[in-house]
């Protein structure tokens, strides 16, 4: 599922960023990390909303 995908790479980015020494670095990846948890977000509305249309 595309969801899962996209936390484990929000997560992924997490890990970059709290390993990160440089500032602009560690915000680059926690800026990565929101945009991947907000397709993840999307691709469970998505989900939920084709589940609710399907039949």
């Amino acid at each position: 599922m595309m969801e899962d995908y996209y936390r484990e790479q929000a997560a992924s980015c997490a890990r970059d960023a709290d390993a990160a020494t440089l500032t602009h670095v560690r915000e680059r990846c926690r800026r990565s990390e929101a945009a991947w948890l907000a397709m993840a977000d999307r691709a469970a509305r998505t989900a939920r909303f084709r589940e609710a249309n399907a039949g």
